[in-house]
């Protein structure tokens, strides 16, 4: 009989060590290096029984192996569907993390009691009468979702070979364990070698697995970074529990984008698609107000419109204040800079207040023409018109630079009803007939003498 290995892992950055030590060398932490076998004897294959049919995969020459793509299937929602690049792969691995109660659990529930396919629904966390109580409130009427509360890995296998499912959905990684690992469930070990099984499931079956990750207080997903490596695809659900609105985002995608958004409500009866998220990102107001300026932004192939909204005013104390949120708070002050030393506004002795309403962050640099233009409008406490938007990019010499897909954009705030779009005239556009109107513009004066 062969020897047990047992090695030291780090249970906060999964750091490896030969034996004990007090203080983990990588993240610093103290009191967090645990002993774990690493492999017992007689392991077996993710099945309790051995396959006689299975045979190793042998080597196809470049040019023979088929590259037909198999037919993903639909989740009848659309926003996960746009998020994973059209749909769920068959023998792919999905990892979806997020804050405690963000709605992880309802999100994944919920789309398992819409699929028309046979779907295994295993909960670590939850009892099965627990999950049909949140399961009536979403979609009562459902013959396809199967409920199984179980923790075990060799257990699960035993269910999944009697069911036969087309869809594998576990809630969540850190509550399983398997035999094969004399160690409690959540460790590095554990995580390890319950998601190697289910790879091993996945991708020798066809069988889709969506895996439900805990974060650690970094906002990184619990366990090894391998953990992340080892999966096809790594989705993060994103809010504040205390507004009603959800961002889905995928961080790793092996099969679409990662600039892809999907964009949630929260409600009593579970998860409602947002199917135009303009509507949300734009207050709804009666009288005009300074500091509020439209941009027109994407987000993988959806443009959106956002709201950006500014704030100047005296210096209290001596040293100015500059806050932003949803935007890159070193950036704002760039932007701060270039409007001092090219277009000659004193805001060296102001505090600057930057917020993207919706509680989204914005990367796009299209961004920075109506950050620019909120401010200003702040400063001289002058309301710009509700119907005026922004799709530009700011230079350090205060030129306006153009910004890729700028079509899409304008058609995006024609469809919205805007009068007026501010674009780069360096843009090269082919659009013909539009009923909104162009403001091409090429250095921050000439945005200065259109507004102010």
């Amino acid at each position: 009989m062969a020897k047990v290995k047992t090695t030291f892992f780090c249970q906060n950055c999964g750091t490896q060590y030969a034996k004990w030590q007090g203080q983990c060398n990588a993240c610093k932490e103290w009191n967090t290096i645990v002993e774990e076998v690493l492999q017992k004897p007689e392991k077996n294959d993710w099945k309790t029984q051995s396959n006689p049919k299975k045979r190793a995969s042998q080597p196809l020459q470049i040019k023979d192996i088929d590259l037909s793509e198999e037919a993903r299937l639909s989740s009848l929602d659309n926003e996960f569907n746009r998020v994973l690049g059209g749909g769920i792969v068959p023998g792919s691995l999905t990892l979806l993390g997020g804050e405690p109660g963000i709605g992880k659990s309802t999100l994944l529930l919920q789309i398992s009691l819409r699929l028309p396919y046979k779907t295994l629904y295993v909960s670590g966390e939850e009892s099965q009468k627990q999950i049909k109580m949140r399961a009536e409130r979403i979609n009562p009427e459902n013959n396809n979702c199967y409920i199984l509360t179980e923790t075990k890995t060799q257990n699960i296998f035993k269910q999944i070979e009697a069911l036969e499912p087309d869809i594998v959905i576990i809630d969540s990684i850190q509550t399983l364990h398997s035999d094969y690992i004399e160690s409690s469930s959540g460790s590095i070990s554990q995580i390890k070698e319950c998601t190697t099984e289910l790879i091993k499931f996945a991708k020798e079956t066809a069988t889709p697995v969506i895996l439900i990750g805990h974060i650690t207080k970094d906002g990184n997903i619990a366990g090894p970074k391998i953990l992340e490596h080892m999966v096809d695809t790594v989705l993060q659900f994103e809010g504040d529990r205390n507004h009603v609105f959800r961002i889905l985002r995928a961080h790793k995608n092996r099969f679409g984008s990662t600039n892809e958004l999907g964009i949630y409500e929260m409600q009593g009866s579970g998860l409602r698609e947002v199917s135009n998220p303009s509507e949300i990102l734009i207050s709804k107001k009666d009288e005009e107000l300074s500091g509020n300026a439209i941009a027109a932004t994407l987000e993988g192939m959806r443009p959106l419109m956002i709201e950006v909204q500014a704030l100047v005013s005296t210096a209290v104390y001596g040293t100015p204040q500059r806050s932003a949120t949803g935007f890159n708070a070193k950036r704002l002050n760039m932007l701060l800079a270039v409007l001092e030393k090219r277009a000659g506004f004193r805001l060296g002795a102001k505090d600057v207040f930057l917020n993207i309403t919706g509680g989204i962050t914005v990367d796009d640099p299209a961004i920075d023409l109506a950050v620019v233009a909120a401010i200003l409008s702040s400063n001289e406490d002058q309301p710009l018109q509700n119907d005026f938007c922004f799709a530009a990019e700011v230079g350090l010499s205060g030129e306006i630079r153009p910004v890729q897909r700028v079509e899409q954009r304008i058609l995006e705030a024609e469809k919205l009803g805007f009068s007026t779009i501010f674009i780069s005239r360096y843009n090269k556009i082919a659009l013909k007939n539009t009923s909104i109107k162009i403001q091409l513009i090429s250095k921050i004066e000439d945005l200065v003498d259109s507004i102010v």
